[in-house]
C-alpha cells in the first residue's frame, strides 16, 4: 500500500464528514487507506462515521488521549509506505496526494513535505512554512518583529514567499507527508506533549536525522483552523507547557530564558485568544454555485451560476459563496478562493450528503455550520 492518512478527530463532525469526502477523492487511483481516531467525542462524529464510512477503518478512544499519542495509535495500524497527518477541519485537493506521491519530490534524503495551507476564506497560513523555533526565532514571532522585516522572518521561514517550494525547517502537523518508516525511526509524536508543540518537535527530529523537509506550494489545503481549539484558559496553559516542553528538551536549560519564555507564551497565547471572535456577517445576496436547484431556504435573494467564469464580484456587497460540491471539485473550490479572496467575500461548501452548509470566515473562529 502506498498511502495511509490518519485522521485524528475530537467533536467536529461535521467538519470530519467534509474532510473524509474530500479524502476519498484525492485517493481515486492510489492504493491507500484512510485511518480515523475518535479521542472520545461527545458528539455523534463516530456513529456517523460508522453510517457513512463504515468501510473506513475508526479506532475509538475511551479517553482524550491528545494528539501526538492518539496520532501514533494510528500509525501503529497504518499499511501505507507513506503517512499522511490530517487534521480533520481540513479539505484537501483532488490531486494533493498524487502531486506530492510523486517520485520526483522524494528523495534519499527528503523528510516530510507540506503543502499551501488556507483559510475558510482563501487566505494563506504562515504558519505552513516555518523554521526552528529557537529562543532568538521565538522572541521575533511573540513580539510581532517577523512583521517589521524578512531579517526577522525565519519563524514564518519568509526565505520563500507561499508560491514557492523548497527546503524548510518546521511543517505544521494540520497537515503532512512522510515515509512511515522515518515516523517510526524518530519515534513518532512524542506522547510527553499532549498538543502544539508536537509538530515542531517532530519536524525537528527528523532535521536532526540529516534529512531535509520541503514546503511544496503546488497544491492547496484549506485547513479551517479555528474549529480544531478553543481559545481558552486550558488553551492557553497547554500552549505555554508545550513550548517550555520543546525548550527544555532540545536546548540548554536556562533561567533567564524560562522567565522570558513563560512570560512570551503566555503573550502570546492571551493573544491569540483575544484574536478568536466567531465573525457576525450581514449578508446582503447570495451566489451559489450549482447546476441544480438546492432548497437551501436561504434569507437572501440567491443567484444561481453554474461556472465560475459568470462571476462578477461586486466588492461594495457582503457576498455568500456557496459552492456545491457535487457539482465542483475541492480543487476547483479551492482555486477559486484564492483567487477571488476579499473581505466582502465569505465562503461555505454545500454537503447534500447531509444536508448542510460549512465553512469559516476567519481562521481565528471556529467556523459555522448551517443545518438545512
Amino acid at each position: 500500500m502506498q498511502l495511509s492518512v490518519i485522521i485524528l478527530n475530537y467533536n467536529v463532525r461535521y467538519f470530519l464528514e467534509q474532510c473524509v469526502l474530500s479524502v476519498q477523492k484525492a485517493l481515486e487511483g492510489i492504493d491507500g487507506e484512510i485511518i480515523v481516531i475518535d479521542n472520545a467525542s461527545s458528539d455523534d462524529s463516530c456513529e456517523m462515521m460508522k453510517t457513512k464510512f463504515p468501510h473506513i477503518k475508526l479506532i475509538e478512544n475511551v479517553t482524550n488521549l491528545g494528539f501526538p499519542k492518539g496520532n501514533n495509535i494510528g500509525v501503529a495500524e497504518a499499511k501505507g509506505e507513506y503517512i499522511s497527518i490530517l487534521n480533520p477541519d481540513t479539505v484537501v485537493a483532488e490531486d494533493t496526494f498524487a502531486k506530492i506521491l510523486n517520485t520526483k519530490n522524494w528523495t534519499l534524503n527528503t523528510g516530510i513535505i507540506g503543502c499551501k495551507l488556507i483559510d475558510g476564506a482563501g487566505n494563506f497560513l504562515p504558519e505552513s512554512k516555518r523554521g526552528v523555533p529557537t529562543p532568538w526565532v521565538a522572541f521575533t514571532k511573540i513580539f510581532g518583529l517577523y512583521k517589521i522585516s524578512n531579517y526577522f522572518g525565519k519563524y514564518y521561514a519568509q526565505h520563500l514567499s507561499e508560491n514557492e517550494s523548497g527546503k524548510v525547517d518546521i511543517l505544521v502537523g494540520a497537515f503532512m507527508i512522510m515515509k512511515r518508516e522515518l515516523y517510526l525511526e524518530v519515534g513518532g509524536f512524542d506522547e510527553n506533549c499532549f498538543m502544539y508543540s508536537d509538530d515542531i518537535d517532530l519536524s525537528y527530529l527528523v532535521l536532526k536525522t540529516g534529512k531535509s523537509n520541503y514546503y511544496f506550494h503546488e497544491t492547496s489545503v484549506i485547513h479551517y483552523k479555528g474549529e480544531s481549539t478553543v481559545r481558552d484558559g486550558t488553551y492557553m496553559k497547554r500552549f505555554r507547557e508545550a513550548m517550555q516542553f520543546f525548550y527544555k528538551k532540545h536546548f540548554k536549560k536556562s533561567g533567564f530564558f524560562d522567565i522570558m519564555m513563560q512570560v512570551g507564551s503566555f503573550v502570546f497565547s492571551l493573544l491569540k485568544k483575544n484574536q478568536q471572535k466567531n465573525e457576525v456577517r450581514i449578508i446582503n445576496e447570495y451566489i451559489v454555485f450549482s447546476r441544480e436547484n438546492l432548497e437551501l431556504n436561504l434569507s437572501k435573494k440567491a443567484t444561481y451560476l453554474a461556472d465560475f467564469n459568470q462571476f462578477v464580484n461586486q466588492p461594495q456587497k457582503n457576498i455568500e459563496i456557496i459552492f456545491d460540491t457535487t457539482t465542483f471539485s475541492f480543487a476547483e473550490i479551492i482555486t477559486f478562493m484564492q483567487l477571488n479572496k476579499s473581505k466582502n467575500l465569505s465562503f461555505k461548501n454545500y454537503i447534500s450528503s447531509s444536508n448542510y452548509l460549512i465553512g469559516s470566515n476567519n481562521s481565528n473562529d471556529r467556523g459555522q455550520i448551517i443545518l438545512l
